[in-house]
């Protein structure tokens, strides 16, 4: 498993390896003590699974606040997905910025998102197959966002914004200049 470290601190990119012969293939997509290596130690409690049937669909930019903040670790079993996580930590050298990874079917690379981090993704595929742990349960009165097209974000994504499909909520969600972040840097 080979694990890199991006431009914002504690966001990772895993990619597991994957061992193909006549029969298909297997891989270990998970473990935690390579994780740990790499400073991850928190237990994952919750998983989900995701398909958005066509390609420009985007999720997010979704946070969950403290006491339920959740780290993230995303991988993609069908099609691809840009995915992004935004550093929304007040005072982190990094804050506002953001790393965007192509995880897919077939690079089956892994996206680890923090806690402290806004995130979502742009389905660059039709029926594009999520899955990812979370460090905390759903708790809905804990819900936060990001609007997705903020132009202070600087995110590329791979969509016309009049093409793409977004739902109502995650079309609301405050721009960065508005958030009230409830996450603080601990550096």
């Amino acid at each position: 498993m080979q694990i890199e470290t991006t431009r914002i601190a504690g966001v990772l990119v895993v990619t597991p390896k994957k061992f193909s012969d006549e029969r298909g293939f297997f891989s270990e997509t998970f473990r935690a003590s390579a994780l740990a290596a790499h400073g991850v130690t928190h237990p994952w409690v919750q998983d989900n699974h995701s398909m958005s049937g066509r390609g420009g669909v985007v999720r997010g930019l979704h946070f969950q606040a403290p006491p339920h903040a959740q780290a993230k670790l995303l991988r993609v079993v069908r099609g691809s997905i840009l995915d992004v996580a935004v550093d929304i930590r007040r005072g982190s050298p990094t804050y506002g910025q953001h790393v965007a990874v192509e995880l897919s079917a077939v690079n089956w690379k892994q996206l680890y998102v923090p806690a402290g981090m806004a995130h979502g993704y742009c389905t660059l595929t039709d029926k594009a197959e999520v899955i990812y742990k979370t460090s905390d349960e759903y708790a809905p009165d804990s819900e936060g966002g990001l609007l997705w097209n903020d132009p202070a974000l600087g995110i590329a994504w791979p969509v016309v914004t009049d093409e793409v499909t977004v739902n109502v909520r995650d079309a609301a969600w405050p721009r960065l200049a508005a958030l009230q972040s409830p996450f603080e840097w601990r550096g």
